[in-house]
């Protein structure tokens, strides 16, 4: 496993220490759906913590293991009166919001909410704030990215609020985003033209000794207000963490040539072309690489003692994330993070968008399988098993997208087998799901418009019926364009879906007949037709 051994059998001496009157202290986890705050929550609930978390969406924490076991606040960093909803009655505030898939302006929107936040804290008479920050050097121009991360620290240190901020640089483990990028660089080409960077010195540290960091936080001395590196044993080149994981994964040593033409720009373009990490995430991680990322000094060992069985060397941590990954047990994932321009409401319900302009591609299919055997199928979709049809023409459209900067199909997703709300499935977003009945898609494709993809199970006689829609709202011109261009292929990919979908659970010995309920073709000329109209 790449995280502690069990919730509690790693760090016996990071228990919660209880209140004066003999009750647990209580944490809030702010980012608790992220990939640390997602493992950390379990680990605070292990060791005698009540939890609380702020989340935008609410039904995202339901789909946790631990969900049951947290109290929610609805709401996000940025709004001062959940956050002090939330802040109210706090021993310890871990703050694990950062901007990796920002856009412009994230800069001013981490002030904010590291403002509003730190505000609240001093207001609730907050114990201590924990913040995971990024190992930097000083005396030196910093990326945005890793500016303004400082800047968050610089925040919680100036509160009022004792605060611990903790350093660290590429963080390794199954499902981390710099984990993905060093494997999927060393597996793709057995001869790596790469970025300068790939020569400076990086201090990696595995997931499980962050969280080892972040609970012992909580048990520093109140009059610690500062911050603090942290990082594993190891200090490599970025071409041996990437030939280090040649060894792990038994694949042969790569030929890494650093090339000084490669901007940070540039290359998390071609980060994002031959590896699943799309440009918006690549780029705070290739600009955090600039410059060597090395613990300056190791103040860290006098307020939170290493770890009893030491601290986990580059190669196991490697070797422990990919023994999750087989296992298909990976706790949280990059995959989850939300993405910025890509709708972020749920579809409207049917009365709500019935006026406005919508197309639609609705196809139904009968089969003798069980409901069980087909929503098997369903939610098994995407990822190393597909969509059923068409594979060409799905590669081609992934590819269209990771061309102009968006996620593609390569994202995968976190789990071969299970989905929730929230999770990412290649460039689909799980908006809702009712176990065994229905999985409804957003789509976060670069599209000129909204786009849904709906698939529901139900019982019929015998067997089962499958019912598939496919929404899709334009966006002015090019959206109406981008429908019409797309029409033909969908005879080939929508019905090919349906037919192959409820082949596969029947065990394939079984064609149905799948109906096309709506005309593609007749709606969406009616619909341009009305649309035109009403314009004019």
């Amino acid at each position: 496993m790449d995280d502690l051994t069990s919730p509690t059998g790693r760090e016996p001496a990071l228990t919660a220490v209880a209140r004066a009157d003999g009750s647990p202290p209580r944490a809030l986890v702010i980012g608790a759906t992220g990939y640390v705050g997602g493992r950390l929550v379990p680990r605070l609930l292990a060791a005698g913590y009540r939890v609380r978390v702020l989340a935008r969406h609410p039904e995202r924490i339901a789909t946790f293991s631990w969900g049951d076991s947290v109290e929610v606040v609805e709401g996000d960093a940025s709004d001062p009166d959940a956050v002090a909803r939330a802040a109210d009655d706090v021993d310890v505030l871990y703050y694990l919001v950062h901007s990796m898939s920002a856009g412009k302006g994230f800069e001013d929107a981490d002030r904010t909410a590291a403002e509003t936040v730190a505000t609240a804290a001093a207001a609730a008479s907050v114990g201590r704030i924990v913040y995971l920050g990024g190992l930097h050097p000083d005396d030196v121009e910093l990326s945005a990215h890793l500016r303004s991360r400082v800047e968050v620290g610089e925040t919680f240190l100036a509160s009022g609020v004792p605060s611990l901020v903790l350093q660290a640089g590429v963080v390794i483990g199954s499902g981390s985003a710099s984990f993905e990028m060093v494997r999927h660089l060393t597996e793709v080409l057995p001869y790596m033209p790469a970025p300068k960077w790939v020569r400076n010195h990086i201090q990696p540290i595995a997931v499980r000794d962050v969280m080892h960091y972040l609970l012992g936080a909580a048990r520093v001395d109140a009059d610690v207000n500062r911050a603090v590196d942290i990082g594993g044993p190891d200090v490599l080149r970025y071409g041996q963490m990437m030939n280090g994981y040649a060894v792990e994964a038994g694949l042969p040593q790569r030929a890494i040539a650093a090339l000084p033409v490669l901007t940070p720009r540039l290359a998390s373009h071609w980060v994002n072309l031959v590896t699943p990490i799309p440009r918006s995430i690549a780029m705070p991680l290739v600009e955090s690489l600039q410059n060597e990322c090395v613990m300056k000094n190791h103040d860290v060992d006098g307020l939170i003692p290493q770890p009893e069985d030491g601290l986990t060397p580059y190669r196991r941590a490697v070797r422990l994330a990919l023994t999750r990954d087989e296992a298909d047990s990976v706790e949280t994932s990059w995959r989850d993070a939300e993405v910025l321009g890509v709708p972020s409401d749920p579809l409207p319900s049917d009365p709500e968008w019935a006026g406005r302009v919508a197309f639609t591609d609705v196809r139904t299919a009968s089969t003798p399988a069980t409901p069980d055997a087909l929503w098997r199928v369903v939610e098994g979709i995407g990822g190393e098993n597909g969509w059923y049809s068409s594979p060409f023409l799905w590669a081609v459209r992934g590819w269209m997208d990771r061309l102009v900067g968006g996620i593609g199909l390569a994202r995968g997703r976190r789990s071969r087998a299970r989905l929730g709300v929230g999770d990412a499935l290649d460039f689909w977003r799980v908006e809702a799901i009712e176990q065994g009945s229905f999985l409804r898609l957003r789509a976060e494709m670069k599209v000129p418009g909204l786009a849904w993809l709906e698939m529901r199970v139900t019982p019929e006689g015998d067997g089962s019926r499958y019912d598939q829609r496919a929404v899709f709202f334009p966006l002015g011109l090019a959206g109406r364009l981008y429908w019409l261009a797309v029409l033909p292929f969908h005879g080939f990919i929508f019905s090919g879906m349906a037919n192959r979908i409820t082949a596969a659970a029947s065990g394939g010995d079984h064609e149905p007949t799948v109906e096309e309920v709506d005309e593609p073709v007749s709606e969406t000329v009616e619909q341009i037709g009305q649309s035109t109209s009403d314009a004019a």
